[in-house]
């Protein structure tokens, strides 16, 4: 990769001959410095997705910082800053992906929601029991931080990768991001488990390694960010006269309605990502509560998130080189299919092993096929809009958390049973999969220009 002085980037495939090489650099798509960054990057934030988000955090809320709330309000309190976080994420991703794609700046705004991201992470080292409504804030400031940076670091891919390596890119970030995160996450549980073997005076202050748990996620976060914000060059910006920028981010709003038209592809793409999704969210974030209901222990669930850690890692990389044998949109086929299986299963699930076999299910399939989905999109969209339509991207992520759960509240609520309700995500995946058949593919050597191509 090369970056000429009128800061253009240009990805050489002739630069080195690591790039023409069967090394598994290679074969993983990191074989250039700037590559192996971005790839890092997954690293870096899945540390604050799995003990944050998903794991510890979530926990010790319950268990100690709330513990003073009826159970049920407690619960419905951490529900609404989930959904808060996704909702303002879901309103400021068009304009912030806008303002990224006029100005140089989508490694700074991704570097700048690190440090506030990552501020409130360790700042959380600081909650104690009845501290419930600053730990809700934190918890806020930490899950939209997260979520904004990938408006950004998604967008910097179609510049890095060309067509030939995006799919292998793209899933090895998203393996790094299974690997960084169960690695934490085993440290973690550590810890917290045997907190004598690690020096922890728990005699004096049990909640200590929880609490180091969390501060241990922003470290991690800002020190794996560093390559990123040092090695990737910021991607070039199309020619713009100078003007208010203002006036620029409503004019590219308004031609991001119209860039839609243009692309249809990328629209109908980025549609059955939206629904499919809302599927994949769901199951990710109610699969502890749907467990916990019926009667599952909360170890063999902690134990569940681990094993899709792991599961995901090689599982991810063989999704990219099925990719490259059967085509991306196949790929994504394959993890539907798996999709539907694992919702009917979890309608008929009764035990801690069930679960965890449901848990192993999702680790072949979820990484696989949000990295496909993601290189997908960007093989289609025009990459001078990349920051735009990558901020729309993300929201569909996020707004999973809001849709799918929603649907699951009203289906289990309409029938008196949360069995209904989860199977009741399975037409999300079917939509999903009725929207994708209409995306046709980029063809090997270019870009999508789909006015021209039609």
């Amino acid at each position: 990769m090369s970056r000429s002085s009128g800061s253009k980037i240009t990805v050489d495939s002739r630069s080195t001959s690591t790039d023409c090489s069967p090394s598994l650099l290679f074969r993983l798509g990191l074989h250039r410095p700037a590559l192996r960054a971005w790839a890092l990057y997954d690293w870096a934030n899945s540390a604050i997705v799995t003990t944050i988000i998903a794991a510890v955090f979530p926990i010790y809320f319950y268990q100690v910082v709330a513990s003073e709330l009826p159970p049920g309000v407690a619960t419905r309190r951490f529900a609404l800053a989930n959904a808060a976080a996704m909702l303002a994420l879901a309103i400021a991703a068009p304009l912030l992906g806008a303002i990224a794609d006029l100005l140089p700046v989508k490694k700074r705004l991704l570097g700048f929601f690190v440090a506030v991201g990552s501020v409130a992470a360790a700042a959380m080292f600081g909650i104690h029991a009845g501290d419930w409504r600053a730990a809700l804030v934190l918890f806020g400031i930490v899950t939209f931080s997260v979520s904004a940076t990938f408006i950004f670091y998604d967008a910097i891919l179609p510049y890095l990768a060309n067509k030939t390596e995006i799919d292998r890119v793209s899933t090895t970030g998203y393996a790094f991001g299974y690997l960084g995160g169960g690695v934490l996450l085993a440290c973690n549980l550590a810890w917290i488990k045997q907190p004598d073997w690690f020096g922890f005076p728990t005699t004096r202050d049990a909640t200590l390694p929880t609490r180091f748990a969390l501060l241990s996620a922003a470290i991690w976060w800002v020190i794996f960010s560093v390559p990123l914000l040092l090695r990737v060059p910021e991607p070039p910006l199309p020619a713009v006269e100078r003007t208010k920028l203002r006036t620029l981010v409503v004019g590219q709003l308004r031609s991001f309605a119209s860039a839609l038209k243009e692309h249809p592809t990328a629209t109908r793409m980025l549609l059955a990502f939206l629904i499919y999704n809302e599927g994949i969210g769901t199951i990710i974030r109610l699969a502890a509560i749907y467990g916990a209901e019926l009667g599952i222990s909360a170890s063999a669930m902690i134990g569940s998130i681990l094993v899709v850690q792991f599961t995901g890692i090689p599982c991810t990389i063989a999704f990219g080189a099925m990719a490259a044998k059967i085509g991306a949109k196949n790929s994504i086929y394959v993890g539907l299919a798996a999709y539907v299986v694992i919702t009917g299963l979890a309608y008929y699930m009764t035990s801690s092993t069930h679960f965890l076999v449901l848990a192993l299910l999702v680790g072949l399939v979820q990484g696989g096929t949000q990295a496909l989905s993601r290189s997908l999109f960007a093989s289609l969209m025009p990459p001078e809009r990349s920051a735009e339509y990558f901020s729309i991207f993300a929201m569909g992520e996020k707004v999973a958390g809001i849709a799918g759960p929603a649907l699951f509240v009203a289906v289990s609520s309409a029938t008196g049973s949360s069995r209904h309700g989860i199977a009741s995500v399975l037409c999300l995946f079917v939509i999903g999969w009725w929207l994708l058949r209409s995306v046709r593919p980029a063809s090997q050597g270019d870009r999508a220009v789909e006015n021209g191509a039609r």
